[in-house]
């Protein structure tokens, strides 16, 4: 998002469904929104970038019961509707991982694969790079691609220099034939200098023209 907004492009970020938002006087403030805001310089309501925001920090599916504020679709359509007739890119962030439920009630099962088809949204994988990550990459891969959701590539997050991390990304691109589109840094902790030290570690990591690319290519 910082990226690609320095560099002029209108781009927008979108999370459906939030949970383990913070408490600031009588509002509920979706922290992961707000991050990505400040970092971009995104001044977007809340409520049209992240329409179902829940205190509870659990999956979005059982906050909704906890909080007797069930998700409605339509409502999800309709604020990304109106940021794609405002903006050229949208960003669009999962509740968890690709099966995570958004809704589990009288209406069935309703899952971010979903909603990621209901959409028509490509997909592009953020993998971390420790130990393990090559099983849960390939397999996360592996079933994205099974459901005939288009994967543009993956992002490496919380890396670092390492021959650990640096074998297993080149062991990840052999088995997904997929780009690594960037490789964000470690920051330890969010401090008050955290903002300008995510923005430097996105310009490391991104090259705008090839994040264009890769966005642009369905």
């Amino acid at each position: 998002m910082h990226v690609l907004r320095g560099s002029g492009y209108k781009a927008t970020y979108f999370k459906a469904a939030l949970s383990g938002a913070v408490e600031i006087g009588d509002k509920l403030i979706p922290v992961d929104t707000k991050l990505v805001g400040e970092v971009s310089n995104l001044k977007e309501s809340y409520e049209n970038t992240t329409p179902y925001v829940y205190k509870t920090a659990v999956s979005p599916h059982l906050a909704a019961k906890l909080e007797n504020k069930s998700i409605d679709l339509n409502v999800i359509e309709e604020k990304y509707s109106y940021l794609k007739e405002h903006y050229d890119y949208i960003i669009a962030e999962g509740s968890g991982g690709i099966v995570c439920p958004l809704i589990d009630d009288e209406r069935g099962l309703y899952l971010l694969e979903n909603l990621i088809k209901d959409l028509n949204m490509s997909v592009i994988i953020v993998a971390r790079a420790e130990l393990g990550t090559i099983n849960h990459t390939v397999l996360t891969v592996k079933y994205i691609e099974a459901l005939g959701i288009k994967i543009k590539g993956i992002i490496i997050n919380n890396y670092k220099k390492s021959l650990l991390y640096d074998d297993n990304i080149n062991l990840i691109k052999k088995l997904t034939k997929l780009p690594i589109i960037g490789k964000f840094e470690n920051i330890e902790g969010l401090k008050d200098d955290s903002i300008e030290a995510i923005r430097v570690n996105a310009d490391k990591a991104f090259n705008v023209e090839k994040i264009i690319e890769w966005m642009d290519y369905l």
